[in-house]
């Protein structure tokens, strides 16, 4: 499933705490892309241990659909990942996709998650690297060794940025994670997106953006969430089933932006194939071999969301 799940689009990615029975079973039927049952923040420390035979059964009950599926753990310097994984992963079954590491800190910690899965994978009967991985990055030393964490295993499938954490991480002055933050000049996590970002390409995995916390404020949430989707992040955190349907929105091209790329592929295929030129003017710019790959990937993407090209009248 690790190989199913790579590709598959994560616009929103829906935060289900792993305790609660009801708040799974509602999970089922929201239009996420993709969908992780949690073990860690959202469940109380008395309840962890219970949660993980809650989470692992319903991920075996199935329903889930086609969506991209997981289960974050509890991070390393816990007491708990070990059982996490094997009672998890074991339980689960084949539909299981994901394992997500909170707080990585180091390409160590990646490594060592990777040797585990491997004989939990043995143990479960499962194909050896069936089983994918998110890593977050929460901290500044995660964020200082970024680039080695995203190339650490071949299962990371995804990096995610966890804002709340590292504001904390960096003694910011503030109280809410993930939301802006008017007294300061600017994108106050502008370098943090984009070192992340760059990493993730680079590892040629995908890129999330955490969680916004103003749950009610869904026209902040579409406005905070154009931030990293204009850098080029794939998605971001749902922590509200409200929050899907902006996020779906927010992460795909524009209808204009998808008819360009399109349009723009047949200009420079024509060029290249009945006129021999390797750089043709299209409308008032010129295109050439660098236009064409940033128009793949808008087309790309927009095709796996659904979209159709405009007819021509």
């Amino acid at each position: 499933m690790s190989l199913r799940s790579r590709s598959l689009l994560r616009r929103s990615c829906l935060s289900v705490p792993g305790s609660s029975e009801r708040f799974i079973a509602k999970a089922r039927d929201i239009a996420a892309d993709m969908t992780f049952l949690d073990l860690e923040d959202s469940v109380a420390p008395s309840e962890k241990v219970a949660a993980r035979a809650k989470v692992a059964g319903a991920i075996a009950a199935g329903g889930w659909d086609d969506r991209v599926l997981c289960v974050r753990v509890n991070a390393w310097d816990t007491a708990l990942t070990f059982r996490d994984i094997l009672e998890v992963v074991t339980g689960a079954g084949e539909r299981l996709d994901e394992i997500m590491l909170p707080k990585v800190q180091s390409a160590a910690e990646v490594v060592a998650t990777d040797l585990l899965l491997k004989q939990v994978e043995r143990e479960a009967g499962l194909e050896l690297g069936h089983i994918g991985l998110e890593v977050q990055i929460e901290t500044t030393t995660g964020l200082i060794n970024v680039e080695e964490i995203c190339m650490a295993s071949p299962r990371i499938e995804t990096v995610v940025f966890g804002p709340a954490d590292f504001a904390a991480s960096m003694e910011m002055p503030v109280l809410t994670g993930g939301v802006e933050v008017p007294e300061y000049p600017g994108d106050h996590f502008h370098y943090v997106f984009s070192k992340i970002l760059m990493a993730a390409r680079a590892a040629g995995i995908q890129v999330i953006d955490g969680p916004y916390l103003k749950i009610a404020d869904l026209e902040g949430l579409r406005s905070y969430a154009k931030r990293s989707a204009m850098l080029g992040y794939d998605g971001k955190w749902a922590i509200h089933p409200t929050q899907v349907e902006v996020l779906n929105d927010v992460y795909r091209p524009t209808q204009e932006l998808f008819d360009k790329a399109c349009d723009l592929l047949d200009a420079y295929a024509v060029a290249t194939s009945d006129d021999a030129r390797g750089a043709v003017m299209f409308g008032d710019e010129m295109i050439d071999e660098a236009s064409r790959k940033m128009a793949m990937k808008f087309q790309a993407r927009g095709e796996k969301a659904g979209m159709l090209r405009t007819p021509r009248g």
